[in-house]
């Protein structure tokens, strides 16, 4: 849960300082595993990069390369993983991960494990291995073991029909940070893979944003352009992925390329 009292030191983990003052963060998932492309997103003027372990070719070797390649930036590198057992977020907070993105945070319980996979004893079922981490967030390793429950975020996906009926629970779990939608998955749950602008999967985002909205944690969500971005802050949005790395390349060819033919 993100502490709305002034902090006395600056967070090593920023978003939580930007978060607490009631601004909205941007950034961007990266799939590519590509120092090179992490260097320059991390020094477009994002606040996070999700780096992408769940659906694309990124191991734990690139993920360690791509979390250390946002140290001197602004960046906060945060982690998607593939499963929602603790152990799935040992090496990618080991590595230096500020915060780890779970699959499928469909209930209670399963908001109750994320909360647990990033926190040490007692409050969870992190153990010590950090061997990286405090080198990637500037401290020392007894600074960072004091300091890394409360820096690290939790962060819960909502992105299955299953989750209908219990989204307000997820969120009000204890300790968690962040909800983001995850409308492909959601949509593809639904029997409706693709069509995410279909109106049953968009009722049932409006359902998880009120269920998010009536709680502390941050609502993240995907915008993919200014006029979709304001629409969800307006909604409460305080977290928005604005592209995936390799739909920004696209993009940007895309408009490079607009009227050369003509």
């Amino acid at each position: 849960m993100i502490s709305s009292d002034t902090q006395r030191v600056p967070r090593l983990n920023r978003l939580r300082d930007l978060w607490a003052e009631g601004g909205c963060a941007y950034g961007v998932i990266a799939t590519i595993p590509s120092v090179q492309t992490v260097q320059v997103l991390a020094r477009s003027g994002l606040d996070f990069m999700i780096i992408d372990m769940e659906h694309g070719p990124i191991d734990p070797l690139s993920a360690h390369a791509m979390i250390a390649a946002t140290g001197g930036t602004p960046l906060v590198p945060l982690v998607r993983v593939s499963g929602k057992e603790p152990w799935h977020a040992k090496i990618p907070l080991d590595i230096g991960a500020m915060g780890v993105c779970f699959p499928m945070t469909s209930e209670r319980a399963d908001a109750e494990a994320v909360v647990r996979a990033v926190r040490y004893p007692p409050a969870g079922e992190r153990y010590w291995g950090p061997f990286f981490a405090p080198l990637r967030w500037g401290v020392t390793m007894r600074d960072y073991l004091d300091r890394a429950d409360e820096e690290v975020l939790a962060v819960g996906v909502l992105e299955s029909v299953d989750a209908l009926g219990t989204a307000g629970e997820v969120a009000a779990t204890p300790g968690l940070d962040m909800v983001c939608i995850g409308p492909g998955d959601l949509a593809t749950s639904m029997g409706l893979r693709g069509q995410s602008d279909h109106p049953d999967v968009q009722a049932a985002i409006a359902s998880f944003e009120t269920a998010v909205r009536g709680s502390q944690v941050v609502l993240g969500g995907v915008a993919l352009n200014a006029q979709q971005g304001r629409a969800m802050r307006e909604r409460g949005y305080r977290a928005l992925v604005i592209g995936f790395d390799w739909s920004l390349l696209q993009r940007g060819i895309n408009a490079a390329m607009e009227g050369m033919s003509n």
